[in-house]
């Protein structure tokens, strides 16, 4: 219920505020003027033990003395006394704290151990929620509720934006009044001590009167509920975020290449990548993205038209649209004959268009409207300067109007200054977004173009990789924890290779040689010419020690090579212990890419992985795109087109291409490695060479985490994302003898259920959806094909056909609420197989999983008529209620499993 708690925050009807004084301009006058004076409809109580009344308004001695119990306190003393105030607001049963004072842990240490207190405190009272310590406090418009100490109140609108900086919220604010923007909620979160961002996106996630979000991060704690909520909520609302602090000197102490080139922003990178997020980059851009996001237009694409009187801006305007990756669109030629017949003969005849300098407004709003009919146009950008038959109010009023009449994004640069004022007012007051220059119009249009692009690459369907193992991966792991992991932090190449080839992943096999004589016989036996790198446990990066030597051809060089390498190793790093060297088999790299391939563990995100450019120059010119596991086709294939190098790998001016596929498989099964060992601190592969007809490793490394190998974590714990539960897959029978298959569902899936689908009748679909539900569309499919596996889980029925087709016949989902306590269920089976007990064996084997996962109700709806289905939940015991209309709720109470 912790998230239903937080209306305890966001919609009190009674409000405590403890230590408020009689200085109006302490944290505590100004919020009670605030909430008083801003029209909250509710009762406030001031709490302040040394006073008999605050500005009038009668005050009580402690938050227990209160006539009725508040459902929100907000606490304004010294931090000394919140751990204290925190017990008397959760024994008095106050179920919502906002913690206004500072002291805690931004403060140093003693403020850690203050903060410890206050958490000790809360968790007394599971069902009380907290924001803060050391934040200004929530706005929430819609009520006229300003609890904090910030000035005046911003208009209602459908923006939420939560801060990790009071002070920003201020300036935010102030922006908002000048730029008549919005807010459906407004939250400082301070140090996030309970409530988090993860919370408060599911919270307004699931707010109908907020449609967008935007996030100002300095740090996030709860990696997986920030994830999972993102996730959920990003496709319908978009989710805006700035993230600060990007270039902490965090890589210097990395053992590998991936750990220093997986800095720690290039992870939030990834994260909001996966996430859906927009990212602002510029922290001024923030309010221009929150503006366009406030306006509920986003681009579907990243194809602009500009509309201007003067060719100077829109040179601009077209440099910083080239510049950041976007599209200037070619008109079509319907387009160019409509502005060709409306314009004066001396126009611009392309994009830009430039509507000439005497342009009247008509003249401004019918070319952009001509522009916006054009199907291959995105948006527009209108650009006027003052020149000495411009009227800019009365074209801001015709663009205005014009804009009215389309869904597409109209954006505006009224350029100057107080001519400018009045029509910018109206382009605010009706929707249009105006910015003070072309570029910054440029920068919010990327952006969200991003974003959208972004958003339809998450979901794009993968093909199906069939991968298998050689070996049972559960025994394997059984192995290298009891008798590889332990012999060392940094494993050795030749361990650390076995390891990553045992996966399918091919590499080079290096054999230890202590001396000349074993280097010379070792070399001799895997046939010239040969490879001799360095052997010791404390060097990971051998180049930078003269450690590695390619194309030794005979005896001779074997010879020269093991001595000079031994000597110059031992004189750059007399610290290390040096074992000799390792000899392999040259590899001819002729019409090879060196890539570098790995994994890090991020002490807030897990693991991730990396992709990039490889070799000796890797960190130098960090080419590189990381992503989380679990991959999929999909995913591995975004990976590698975002690389400078991709040209290379497709065949640069007639090389031929590289085995693109293969390397694809490499990444998918790296990612199950990856998740299948949390023990693995780094993973480091480089070179990884990718051949026209093979990829294969030719180094490899392992940094061991012996703090998890000492004390073993939870499954899954070290991924940020709960991978395909594969421990989910079941066999089963029908009553009929017919074997079956129950796994959950994939992405690659899609094609599948849409055949499951469209076999149904229009009576199946109904009882399944309960409406005329249309399906037949990759953005509908993807929505019940790409799904979390933390919150929600689908099962889908699998029949092996005669020809060895495989067909699904039935699907049954659970969707769980944010706290994950109460999920609904629902299940389709198609016409064919119906009356065959499938309904029973899905809905049994769901009611199994959501008891595992601790699920304490289970729910589900259907209707009067489906009586199949109301059978197979009374025989599982579940409570019915035929409700006064057609329709019929079901629910079970789940017992934990022992």
């Amino acid at each position: 219920m912790a998230i239903k708690k937080l209306d305890s925050i966001f919609r009190p009807k009674r409000i405590a505020l403890v230590g408020v004084s009689n200085n109006p301009d302490s944290v505590g006058g100004i919020t009670l003027r605030n909430l008083v004076g801003g029209g909250f409809n509710g009762v406030v109580y001031p709490v302040n033990p040394k006073r008999e009344a605050v500005f009038g308004i009668p005050c009580y001695p402690d938050v227990k003395s209160l006539p009725k119990t508040p459902d929100l306190a907000v606490i304004m003393t010294s931090a000394q006394a919140v751990p204290q105030l925190v017990k008397d607001c959760g024994e008095a049963g106050i179920h919502g704290v906002i913690i206004m004072s500072a002291g805690f842990k931004e403060s140093g240490d003693e403020g850690k151990k203050l903060e410890a207190q206050v958490k000790a405190e809360k968790a007394k009272f599971p069902d009380m929620r907290i924001i803060g310590p050391n934040c200004l406090g929530i706005l929430v418009p819609g009520l006229n509720m300003n609890v904090s100490f910030a000035s005046g109140m911003p208009k209602k609108g459908h923006v939420a934006f939560i801060s990790q900086s009071g002070a920003l919220c201020t300036s935010v604010l102030d922006w908002a009044y000048e730029s008549n923007i919005g807010f459906s909620n407004f939250v400082s979160i301070g140090n996030s001590m309970d409530v988090s961002f993860g919370d408060l996106i599911d919270y307004f996630g699931q707010d109908p009167n907020t449609k967008s979000i935007v996030l100002y991060v300095e740090s996030i704690a709860d990696a997986r509920t920030f994830m999972s909520a993102a996730r959920a909520f990003s496709r319908e609302k978009p989710i805006i975020v700035y993230k600060s602090g990007r270039y902490p000197e965090s890589a210097a102490a990395a053992a590998s290449h991936t750990g220093a080139m997986a800095s720690e922003d290039s992870i939030y990178d990834a994260v909001f990548r996966r996430a859906g997020l927009a990212r602002v980059l510029d922290f001024g851009n923030i309010f221009d993205f929150t503006d366009l996001v406030g306006r509920k237009r986003i681009p579907k694409g990243n194809r602009l038209a500009i509309v201007t009187n003067a060719g100077g801006p829109g040179v601009m305007a077209t440099d910083s649209l080239i510049s950041m990756g976007g599209k200037l669109v070619n008109l079509s030629e319907e387009t160019m004959q409509k502005l060709n017949d409306y314009l004066p003969p001396f126009w611009s005849h392309g994009n830009p268009v430039d509507v000439l300098g005497d342009a009247t407004p008509q003249r401004f709003a019918r070319a952009t409207e001509i522009v916006l009919e054009d199907k291959k146009v995105d948006a527009v950008l209108v650009l006027l300067t003052p020149q000495a038959m411009t009227d800019p109010t009365a074209t801001a009023n015709a663009i205005a109007e014009m804009a009215k009449n389309t869904t597409k994004s109209v954006m505006a640069a009224w350029l100057g200054g107080t001519a400018m004022r009045e029509g910018i007012q109206i382009l605010n007051q009706n929707g249009i977004s105006n910015y003070p220059a072309p570029e910054q119009a440029i920068r919010a249009f990327m952006t969200l173009s991003d974003y959208s692009e972004n958003q339809q690459m998450l979901y794009e369907t993968p093909r199906e990789v069939p991968l298998s193992f050689q070996y049972d991966r559960n025994e394997l792991r059984k192995k290298y924890l009891s008798e590889v992991f332990p012999k060392a932090k940094i494993l050795n190449e030749d361990d650390s290779k076995m390891l990553v080839n045992e996966y399918g992943i091919a590499t080079t096999h290096p054999t230890p040689a202590a001396t000349e004589d074993e280097a010379v016989k070792i070399a001799g036996k895997k046939g010239y010419p040969v490879v001799l790198k360095i052997y010791s446990p404390d060097i990971t990066h051998k180049s930078d020690v003269g450690g590695v030597a390619l194309n030794i051809e005979n005896e001779e060089m074997v010879r020269a090579t093991f001595r000079n390498m031994i000597k110059t190793a031992g004189e750059k790093r007399p610290d290390a212990k040096i074992e000799g060297v390792t000899v392999q088999k040259m590899v001819d790299t002729k019409d090879g890419i060196e890539l570098i391939i790995g994994t890090k563990k991020d002490p807030v995100f897990g693991t991730v992985m990396l992709v990039g450019m490889g070799g000796t120059t890797a960190e130098l010119f960090k080419d590189k795109r990381l992503e989380f596991p679990p991959l999929n086709e999909r995913l591995a294939q975004q990976m590698l087109k975002s690389l400078k190098i991709y040209p290379l790998l497709k065949g640069w001016r007639g090389d031929a291409p590289k085995n693109i596929e293969k390397l694809i498989e490499v990444l998918i099964r790296m990612s199950y490695l990856a998740a299948d060992y949390p023990e693995i601190e780094e993973l480091d592969i480089n070179p990884l060479i990718v051949t026209p007809k093979d990829v294969i490793a030719l180094d490899a490394r392992i940094v061991v985490d012996e703090e998890i190998l000492a004390s073993p974590a939870k499954e899954y714990s070290h991924l940020v994302m709960r991978p395909y539960p594969e421990s989910l897959i079941s066999d089963a029978t029908l009553r009929d003898g017919t074997p079956i298959t129950l796994r959950p569902i994939r992405p690659e899936d899609e094609p599948m259920w849409l055949e499951l689908l469209g076999s149904c009748s229009k009576e199946s679909i109904y009882h399944r959806f309960r409406y005329d539900f249309y399906f037949d569309s990759h953005e509908v499919a993807s929505q019940f094909c790409f799904i979390d596996y933390d919150r929600e889980i689908a099962i889908v029925a699998e029949h092996e056909k005669e020809d060895g087709s495989k067909e699904l016949i039935g699907v049954g989902r659970l969707i769980a609420d944010p706290d994950v306590e109460i999920m609904e269920y629902a299940v389709l089976i198609t016409d064919k197989w119906q009356k065959k007990e499938l309904g029973y064996t899905l809905t049994s084997y769901c009611l199994d999983i959501a008891k595992s996962r601790g699920i304490k109700k289970l729910a589900a709806e259907t209707t009067r008529d489906n009586k199949p289905m109301i059978s197979v939940f009374r025989k599982l015991n579940f409570k019915i209620r035929f409700n006064e209309d057609t329709t019929v709720s079901v629910s079970k109470l789940l017992e934990p499993e022992e």
